[in-house]
């Protein structure tokens, strides 16, 4: 389904009955990377599941976007559908976004899960996405495709899985130029850490304990820096939810049963 919000077509699909769930997927991929965790919650939730700007079959205007003109294609796309609160669940990019929604609608955001994401990067890291806008702008996603794959993925999942990799691999390909680089300026500009502290909502923090693009102490970071917040380090690289979808999904369905059993009491 499509749904015209803060001036774009953002795709999504919703489904299932119950408290709302909110998922942001990562750069260069879209929704169905979620395919795991929705068959997992569909009995107990109502989730969300779109693509972000730029991806998918969501619009893919060019230009530099930000994590906040992200953040309001969500809220965007809340007020379309009358979703007042949602607990949020947000991988790579999407944790990104879903930090930002959590500063910008404090009200709003039930609770978060954040994984393989940061809240940071060192100043080398913008010249390494300015070198993706380089390579993407000249050649397209497709030089981007086998390097990504690599850092998601551990070796034992990539020869064991050739199939899920495979379709990984068409996501990222599929992905316009133009969302790919709007997405990268994004992601080069963040900068979530010194406000950490006022994020209040229940929080989540997972990450693969091989993940080279988000790392642990990343993740470690963010955990202390939100009150309250609980740091997971699992089995995996960086697209966990897809590659460690079970313990992925036994900590996301035990969490999420929590605030909701808080919010019934």
């Amino acid at each position: 389904m499509k749904m015209s919000a803060n001036g774009i077509d953002i795709h999504y699909d919703l489904t299932g009955s119950g408290p709302h769930v909110t998922f942001v997927h990562s750069l260069s991929s879209n929704h169905s990377i979620w395919e795991s965790q929705v068959k997992t919650l569909k009995d107990s939730h109502a989730l969300l599941t779109f693509d972000l700007r730029g991806h998918g079959r969501s619009s893919a205007p060019a230009g530099a976007y930000t994590l906040e003109l992200l953040a309001d294609d969500v809220l965007g796309l809340w007020d379309a559908l009358g979703i007042d609160r949602s607990h949020v669940v947000g991988i790579s990019l999407g944790g990104m976004v879903a930090q930002t929604l959590a500063l910008k609608a404090r009200r709003r955001v039930k609770s978060l899960v954040l994984a393989d994401t940061s809240s940071y990067y060192p100043p080398a890291a913008a010249a390494a996405f300015a070198d993706r806008i380089r390579i993407v702008g000249e050649q397209g996603v497709e030089p981007l495709v086998q390097p990504t794959l690599e850092r998601w993925f551990t070796a034992p999942f990539r020869r064991e899985r050739p199939e899920a990799v495979e379709r990984i691999a068409n996501l990222i390909r599929r992905t316009p130029a133009s969302g790919y680089i709007g997405c990268c300026h994004a992601i080069a500009r963040l900068d979530t850490f010194s406000r950490l502290n006022e994020i209040r909502c229940p929080t989540l923090v997972i990450v693969g304990e091989q993940d080279q693009g988000t790392p642990p102490d990343m993740a470690r970071a963010i955990a202390e820096g939100i009150a309250g917040a609980r740091l997971e380090i699992i089995p995996g690289a960086h697209l966990t939810c897809v590659e460690q979808a079970e313990v992925f999904n036994k900590l996301l369905l035990d969490f999420l049963a929590s605030q909701d059993q808080e919010t019934r009491g």
